[in-house]
């Protein structure tokens, strides 16, 4: 009883928060705490020899948190951002150095970087100047600049609305003089039209023989004329006569009963148009 009464007096001097229900271990401990110097946190020491230590960010030594990997992260970034801008300028002294600049290259119109002959026949055109038809088409051929017969489109505006139905325009037309190409046809008929589409022009002629050529995707001609009765028996071959335009067609002249008059209209020149969006 003398020792707790004796560390109770001294835990009494330190100010401690002990009383007679403590038992001496536990005074002793509060003593022997007190008296201990006290521990200076790690922190505060980096805090006072270091001053902006605390504004730096805890990295790991390796691994995907250190600073190295932190940093390659951002420049990564940086380079994608600067990419994705359109941004190519070096982005360093060195870099800008290392490129070697030339003269700015010199932009000619376009006019000017045609050949010799087209710029020559350019000169007959008179751009603001509205020309009639007649003397569009001897302009046209005085303005050819190659050495063989080139072709010429004829675009015109029609005002339509190809979406509607029946503003859909499609037909054909007969050209006077050809279109200046050899047209294979072929003739899908019943056999007593073969005689005639043969006379009329016709390169390939059959039905049944047509229709292994067709199984075997031998496709030795450019137009396919068909009469309405047998055309139910070219369903099955859409897939391979349709994306290649062979497809025959009431509007295009090529589904017909007249197989002769059908056969010399496209060895003739017929041309089919329609309206383009």
């Amino acid at each position: 009883m003398a020792k707790k009464a004796e560390l109770l007096e001294t835990a009494a001097k330190l100010k401690l928060d002990v009383s007679a229900k403590n038992t001496v271990a536990e005074i002793e401990a509060a003593i022997n705490a007190a008296d201990a110097p006290k521990e200076v946190k790690a922190e505060e020491v980096t805090t006072e020899a270091h001053p902006l230590a605390s504004e730096e960010k805890k990295t790991a030594k390796a691994g995907k948190r250190s600073e190295k990997a932190q940093a390659e992260v951002a420049e990564k970034l940086e380079k994608e951002a600067r990419k994705e801008a359109g941004d190519t300028a070096p982005q360093s002294e060195e870099a800008e150095n290392n490129i070697k600049k030339g003269k700015a290259p010199i932009v000619r119109p376009r006019s000017e970087r045609r050949g010799k002959n087209y710029r020559k026949v350019a000169e007959l055109v008179e751009k603001n100047k509205t020309y009639s038809l007649n003397d569009a088409l001897a302009l046209a051929i005085q303005t050819n600049p190659s050495k063989f017969d080139a072709s010429v489109e004829l675009h015109v505006r029609l005002g339509v609305d190809p979406r509607q139905a029946d503003q859909n325009i499609r037909a054909t037309v007969g050209l006077p003089h050809g279109s200046g190409k050899t047209v294979r046809v072929a003739v899908f008929a019943p056999e007593a039209d073969h005689a005639a589409a043969k006379k009329a022009g016709a390169d390939v002629v059959g039905d049944e023989e047509f229709l292994k050529q067709l199984d075997k995707e031998e496709l030795n001609f450019d137009t396919l004329i068909s009469t309405p009765q047998y055309m139910a028996r070219l369903g099955k071959y859409a897939r391979l006569l349709g994306p290649r335009g062979l497809m025959p067609n009431p509007k295009s002249g090529t589904v017909a009963a007249d197989v002769v008059k059908a056969v010399s209209e496209a060895k003739a020149g017929k041309v089919e148009y329609r309206v383009d969006k």
